[in-house]
């Protein structure tokens, strides 16, 4: 049963993939103004939990409400509009500016047959300046660094300006100052316009500064979760050792 105010849950969730569970019965709950952490070793499960998550990977069991409706009641085009969804990696096969590919952003709120406005122009240029890529608007995307790409796949996301986020490694490819100011946007914008987070991290330290709740994997299934100050101590700092 949906709850009020809450943009994503899950209950009886069970997750695995090749025989192995990665979290089983889960029960969770993301509301305006959250930041989550999905914190885990490495093949802890973490980005196949976020896939379930934005319904686009099927659960072994349980069900995930996005606003109160599963995905499939949704659809894709208006799941899109709620929730944003940034993958671990992305290639662009062809040739485009780097305004161009931010305004793939503004096609969920656009008709079948809509070209962008002048507002989704202004919205994808806002986007490109809170990443630091305004000055770059019109360069080719082929010829971006790693980080300018992870810069823009978040830019193009920011444009999309969905209600839930969920960020798959968000900060790889970042150098240190890049990946603070991205956690710093996300917590701001949490904080300041209602929005939510799901991210994966690797950093507890990082999640415990710029995350509300963490919700930790152990790879065998269980799973702990809560306030960052309750389940994040020194206990985990090996969290992400190999």
């Amino acid at each position: 049963m949906a709850r009020p105010g809450v943009l994503l849950s899950s209950s009886g969730l069970r997750v695995g993939i090749a025989g192995r569970t990665f979290c089983r019965d889960l029960a969770l709950t993301v509301q305006p103004g959250e930041c989550l952490a999905i914190l885990g070793r490495n093949g802890a499960g973490k980005s196949t939990l976020l896939s379930v998550l934005a319904g686009l990977r099927a659960p072994e069991a349980g069900e995930v409400l996005l606003d109160g409706a599963s995905y499939a009641e949704l659809g894709a085009r208006a799941s899109a509009r709620i929730r944003g969804w940034l993958p671990q990696s992305r290639s662009e096969a062809f040739s485009s500016t780097v305004l161009e590919t931010a305004l793939v952003g503004r096609h969920p709120h656009l008709a079948r047959w809509d070209w962008e406005s002048a507002k989704d122009a202004r919205i994808a240029c806002q986007a490109l300046a809170a990443v630091g890529l305004a000055e770059l608007a019109q360069r080719d995307v082929q010829t971006l660094s790693g980080g300018e790409r992870q810069r823009l796949s978040i830019a193009t996301l920011l444009a999309q300006a969905p209600r839930l986020y969920l960020l798959d490694e968000p900060l790889a490819h970042l150098d240190l100052n890049h990946q603070i100011a991205t956690l710093e946007l996300f917590a701001a914008r949490a904080r300041d316009e209602a929005i939510a987070c799901v991210m994966v991290l690797h950093e507890p330290g990082l999640a415990a500064r710029f995350c509300t709740h963490a919700l930790l994997l152990f790879g065998d299934g269980m799973t702990e979760q809560g306030p960052c100050q309750e389940v994040i101590s020194s206990e985990w700092g090996c969290l992400e050792s190999p």
